[in-house]
């Protein structure tokens, strides 16, 4: 039998996906754009609607990034707004476990499940960057082992509040309104390296006893995170050979923690381009990726790389021949940059013969290297790639990312998704009214 493909939707946030020059670009703060495109979404039968966090206006070199966007609303405003024009449509929000705390955090995400009938989700994301830590009170900011110490017992005192609460909890008396059943119903007492908190949870249990729980690191930390405690991983190997070795790797791990392969799903972000032919949709990708690959743009690339002030350098000639500086302390302010987890001196020389291979500009290698659209062609080559990409175990579905907002997503849906549904792998109605019913994951505890 064949894999059921799923399907969410990313809002683009803090980017530089997004064309803004092409006349169709909207609003990223204005409502009718979260609607708009979410309201696509569920009309596609989409799992859920993916919204990023931003902590801070990103720079480089003192400059806010040329194509980015910026600033970005609050998540559970926009989320617990969305709430209200969606019936089915899971609501996941990226919140950053380095400078939050996880009793607002909880109350937050019960509340989301509460007022979505049961569509709430957590990517759960750490911090590495002291740049972001200047608008928090601790400041500052964290290594990577204590990153993920942090997340981990930041997930594990949320789930502790959010099970203080039982189901039946609350009983619905007709005369006396609502009582408590149970006298120590939301009481928690948790304490680990990391916090110290003791109290009663305000929230009672939500719809699915939980939010969906998602992970995106892609370090050897972040990968156990997520066969460890997630529901979904958002991925960023969406290419074909490299999801299915990133696949097969976290899937492995999931034994280890008393986990079947099913428990995690993993999700990669994925663009499409979508033409009437092929050669089509590859010349209007082109044209997408000089758009999203300014001259200047380019130069930031290669600074995160590089670790040096670029500025001057021609983005139209060749790579810089000095190599790049390696450590911590990075120029990319505001960027993870540290998902580089090779020697960025042996990603440079790496670049470098691509390059050489290619004749190609700075400009062009960036392009190249950076490249985002995942699917280029007519709908029946998307709708067939996608397929194979679930099937053959390179993904489990695929979190779309639309280079205009907020009508990207409408073509997908009128012409993609009717493909996937006559295979007989895309829905043609949700199975349920929470998330977890449309993903297939077993209730949580």
């Amino acid at each position: 039998m064949s894999k059921q493909v799923h399907l969410a939707a990313h809002f683009p946030g803090v980017n530089n996906t997004t064309v803004w020059g092409d006349p169709a670009a909207g609003s990223h703060i204005e409502f009718n754009s979260f609607v708009h495109l979410a309201q696509t979404a569920e009309r596609g039968r989409f799992d859920f609607f993916f919204l990023a966090e931003g902590l801070r206006i990103r720079e480089q070199n003192g400059l806010i990034y040329e194509l980015d966007v910026v600033g970005r609303p609050d998540t559970f405003t926009v989320l617990s707004a969305l709430a209200a024009v969606t019936d089915y449509l899971g609501l996941t929000g990226t919140i950053n476990s380095t400078f939050n705390e996880p009793v607002e955090v909880a109350k937050q995400f019960a509340t989301l499940d509460h007022l979505s009938g049961g569509r709430a989700a957590w990517n759960v994301v750490t911090s590495w960057d002291e740049f972001t830590g200047e608008n928090f009170r601790r400041g500052g900011y964290l290594t990577a082992d204590q990153r993920y110490t942090r997340a981990k017992e930041f997930l594990d005192a949320a789930t502790t509040l959010w099970d203080s609460w039982a189901d039946g909890d609350v009983v619905a008396d007709a005369s006396s309104g609502q009582f408590l059943e149970r006298d120590d119903a939301g009481v928690f007492d948790y304490h680990s390296s990391q916090f110290d908190i003791t109290g009663r949870f305000a929230v009672p249990r939500s719809p699915q006893g939980r939010p969906v729980i998602f992970q995106a690191g892609d370090s050897e930390e972040g990968r156990e995170f997520a066969a460890a405690t997630a529901d979904a991983i958002f991925s960023r190997h969406a290419k074909y050979d490299d999801g299915r070795a990133f696949y097969a790797d976290v899937k492995r791990r999931l034994p280890a923690y008393g986990r079947a392969n099913d428990d995690l799903l993993v999700l990669p972000a994925a663009s499409f381009v979508i033409g009437a032919t092929d050669t089509e949709a590859a010349d209007i990708a082109h044209d997408v990726r000089l758009a999203q690959v300014s001259p200047a743009t380019a130069i930031n690339f290669l600074e995160q790389l590089w670790n040096r002030d670029l500025s001057s350098h021609d983005p139209d000639g060749p790579l810089p021949t000095v190599d790049p500086v390696p450590g911590d302390n990075t120029i990319a302010k505001g960027r993870a940059s540290t998902r580089h987890h090779r020697d960025p001196r042996d990603i440079a020389n790496e670049w470098r013969r691509i390059a050489e291979a290619g004749n190609l500009t700075t400009r062009e290698l960036i392009i190249k290297v950076t490249g985002r659209q995942s699917f280029v062609g007519s709908a029946s080559t998307i709708a067939a790639a996608i397929n194979k990409n679930v099937q053959d175990e390179a993904a489990d579905g695929f979190i779309l990312v639309p280079h205009i907002t907020p009508g990207g997503l409408d073509r997908f849906v009128d012409e993609v998704i009717p493909l996937l549904q006559e295979r007989g792998v895309y829905r043609t109605d949700y199975e349920g009214t929470t998330l977890r019913d449309n993903l297939g994951l077993t209730a949580s505890a």
